[in-house]
């Protein structure tokens, strides 16, 4: 994600240079941080370099979902990510006739930065009803829980998707996590402000040697 602090970089066209020599296939953007025509752009460029370009909504008011679901086909995105399970339904109908997927956040998001509430059996009722409302999977904030460990979220959820794709997001900053949620059975994870920060490998650079590090860890999953 070109991401920090769940906003979108101001540089994140530049940033997009870069990295292209990594040539990473899937890269995403906030809904927060850049004017929609820079948004474009961004998809633009995202795809260009031949990735799937991925948006996220930040927001977890009544109508954010909607409105990044507008945004996300006018923009052209492939991948939505936000909302819960009261935005879903209005969500998939401004998304129908297109070919972007939906990724919904089970339990109860709050608040900027987000901090996700639920029990574990709660996660599991919200990715079950999204299941069967159609939706391609979940985008779980499980490492921003408030009230259950976050692997017994991740664990929940997957045993409710079946074989939708369980995406986890937040707070995704050492190796040992991407190991942990492998393990718990996660498919896919975001990672943003970890490699703006030079967090996740510490004493190794900002962005391409962050991004060599996290690369690096998911191919000794393989």
């Amino acid at each position: 994600m070109l991401t920090r602090d769940d906003r979108t970089v101001p540089g994140a066209l530049d940033v997009l240079d870069a990295i292209r020599p990594l040539g990473l296939r899937h890269i995403g953007f906030k809904d927060m941080g850049l004017e929609p025509a820079r948004m474009r752009e961004l998809n633009l460029k995202i795809k260009a370099q031949g990735a799937t370009s991925w948006l996220e909504v930040v927001g977890t008011a009544p109508g954010a979902a909607l409105a990044g679901a507008r945004s996300a086909v006018a923009i052209g995105v492939d991948r939505l990510l936000g909302g819960t399970d009261r935005d879903a339904d209005a969500v998939l109908a401004a998304l129908a006739g297109t070919e972007i997927l939906y990724f919904p956040f089970p339990g109860a998001p709050r608040g900027h930065p987000t901090v996700l509430g639920g029990r574990p059996e709660e996660i599991a009722a919200d990715c079950a009803l999204f299941r069967a409302k159609g939706c391609a999977g979940v985008d779980l904030l499980a490492f921003r829980a408030s009230e259950a460990e976050p692997l017994e979220l991740v664990r929940a959820a997957r045993g409710a998707l079946g074989d939708r794709m369980l995406v986890v997001a937040g707070s995704i900053d050492q190796p040992a996590r991407v190991r942990a949620l492998a393990l718990a059975g996660a498919d896919a994870f975001t990672i943003g402000s970890a490699i703006f920060k030079g967090t996740f490998a510490p004493r190794r650079g900002a962005l391409v040697p962050q991004l060599q590090a996290v690369l690096a860890a998911c191919r000794e999953l393989a």
